[in-house]
């Protein structure tokens, strides 16, 4: 099966790469700038149209969360207007759409986890631009999955994991926010999940809109000492987690805080579970460490 991804140095792009490695059947493609740039929808088709892919996996984004409160046409031309012209160009050259989105479509005020059926309110721009994603991407391809995905870490860019352990060379105590719940996911268990997911769409497998997360709950602050203990054990660097609540770290984009999603849907359509949110940070943690030692 022939893949192309949307961007080219995002996690679940780089993810793909690393997991398809293992699948000789499998090519994986990516897409970036300057040939192919979301926010400039005439150079969609002719890219993807070039390569001729049996399935696009839409995961290219504008993700800084509150720089989007700056920059509210930016975001919407890139999470919906462009995401809304790959998926047209899926459907023109045939093909199925595997397409991103994310956990603050919601508001984070239901108890317990959030399921495909709970109303959409995003709090803030990014998220509701992504919500204009999920709705053009359905609205131009019907063959489309939609995975709404949270709190994704990996081996690769820039994120949380990477961040809390470069703050750690650095300082004895950081703060971080324990009111707000969600589930960490490793791009790699998404992307594996996700090349499995293709093997159901191009057997004209079933579409609509999932959940696609990391099993297990945890606040930013308890993800953040797992991140430390998994390091030290290592010989890495670590800090003391200093709890504090999200209206003590002030930020432009009010942000959810509940996230959890529930993740029933995807497993019992597709047979397949996310690994629990610790073994799969162990083993980034890992691979992290493997990397900086060459």
């Amino acid at each position: 099966m022939k893949i192309a991804v949307t961007g080219t140095k995002g996690q679940v792009a780089l993810a793909l790469i690393e997991r398809a490695r293992a699948l000789p059947d499998v090519e994986v493609f990516t897409l970036g700038r300057p040939e192919f740039d979301l926010a400039r929808p005439e150079t969609i088709w002719p890219a993807l149209a070039s390569l001729r892919p049996q399935l696009v996996v839409s995961a290219a984004a504008y993700t800084a969360v509150d720089r989007a409160e700056r920059e509210p046409k930016l975001a919407y031309r890139i999470n919906a207007t462009g995401a809304g012209a790959v998926a047209e160009a899926a459907t023109r050259l045939g093909v199925p759409i595997i397409h991103l989105s994310t956990d603050y479509v919601f508001d984070g005020r239901k108890q317990g986890g959030y399921r495909e059926t709970d109303a959409p309110a995003p709090l803030n721009v990014y998220g509701a631009s992504k919500l204009a994603g999920e709705i053009a991407v359905a609205a131009a391809n019907p063959r489309h999955l939609i995975l709404r995905t949270s709190w994704v870490y990996s081996p690769f860019g820039t994120n949380f994991v990477k961040t809390m352990l470069r703050l750690a060379s650095a300082r004895k105590e950081i703060a971080v926010v324990a009111d707000q719940r969600g589930n960490p996911s490793s791009a790699l268990d998404i992307a594996a999940a996700v090349l499995r997911a293709a093997v159901a769409t191009g057997e004209g497998g079933a579409y609509g809109t999932y959940h696609l997360a990391g099993s297990g709950t945890t606040s930013w602050a308890d993800f953040a000492r797992h991140v430390f203990s998994s390091s030290r054990a290592r010989g890495g660097a670590w800090a003391e987690v200093r709890d504090i609540t999200a209206a003590e770290f002030p930020v432009q984009a009010l942000r959810p805080l509940n996230t959890q999603l529930s993740t029933t849907k995807f497993a019992s359509t597709f047979g397949w579970t996310m690994p629990h949110w610790r073994q799969s940070l162990d083993e980034a943690v890992g691979l992290i460490f493997q990397d900086a030692a060459g």
